[in-house]
């Protein structure tokens, strides 16, 4: 009967906290993309858009799976398996943000270039959507295929805002997510300051783009020897591993807690560097 009543109060406390925390209404609306919207982004911006969250995890699991097995195989010590395992399994995950964040870096500095032919087009007199379509002929290389499929869908559809749509997801990027509204917007009420809105579009982005190819060059040096000195200690394990003599001695408990207490200091040392250096990325709000 205590443990009811227990229970039962535990209950009732945790009901009167989460009202404190209720939300208003259209803040689900609101609230940040979840984890299967980000990891598709990533993916996108990855030039993986073909590959699923779903699959991503499933190669995790995959490779974490066989490097345990090998490492098993190879050094008789599963506690320094399992630690090779985990960063096998992580190395997909880092892969797709690193190439993720290389290609958001190489498009910020294409973005600007992308706006002046639209604002030259639209000075042409061409309408919005050849507009758009035309990025795809003579637009940055990297950038072309993502328009040329708008204008594929434009010229099968004829509707500009769901073509608009496919685009966004295509490229899952937040500048074009501001281009693209823009557009939108200009489509659907009109206006004549579509020209004026272009240009300090573009002037920013180029103002973005010098400041963070600063910033980024100051770091760099620092990230990358951050990056060698989490490195180094596993390198040195992997070396030990291949004497029988000197792994067996993480063969007991004691050297499991050491191996895991190691591992778990690694990657907090490696999530905090990467929360230091890293510098802001505009958000998805327009998706």
């Amino acid at each position: 009967m205590g443990v009811v009543v227990g229970l039962l109060l535990g209950a009732g406390v945790a009901c009167i906290w989460w009202s404190f925390w209720a939300q208003p209404p259209g803040a689900a609306a609101a609230r940040a993309p979840g984890w299967h919207a980000r990891t598709q982004d990533a993916l996108v911006q990855a030039g993986a858009a073909g590959v699923t969250p779903g699959a991503l995890v499933a190669t995790s699991v995959m490779l974490g799976f066989v490097v345990l097995v090998l490492g098993t195989a190879l050094t008789r010590i599963p506690s320094i398996a399992l630690c090779f395992a985990v960063f096998a399994a992580m190395a997909p995950w880092a892969l797709v943000r690193g190439r993720a964040r290389r290609r958001r870096t190489r498009l910020r500095q294409l973005w600007p270039e992308v706006v002046d032919h639209l604002g030259s087009g639209i000075r042409a007199g061409l309408a919005l959507p050849e507009a758009v379509a035309q990025i795809g002929e003579r637009g940055p290389v990297e950038l072309r295929p993502a328009f040329t499929a708008f204008a594929e869908d434009y010229r099968a559809t004829g509707r500009f805002s769901e073509s608009l749509d496919a685009l966004k997801d295509r490229l899952a990027d937040p500048v074009a997510d501001r281009i693209v509204e823009a557009l939108r917007l200009t489509r659907d009420v009109g206006g004549t300051d579509l020209g004026r809105l272009l240009r300090t579009l573009s002037a920013f982005l180029r103002e973005d783009v010098r400041t963070r190819g600063e910033l980024e060059a100051r770091q760099s040096w620092t990230v990358n020897a951050a990056r060698l000195a989490v490195a180094a200690p596993w390198i040195v394990l992997a070396l030990l591993a291949t004497r029988s003599e000197a792994a067996a001695a993480y063969d007991t408990p004691a050297g499991f807690a050491v191996l895991a207490v190691g591992g778990a200091c690694t990657v907090v040392a490696y999530l905090v560097m990467l929360r230091i250096a890293r510098l802001p990325d505009d958000p998805r709000v327009l998706r």
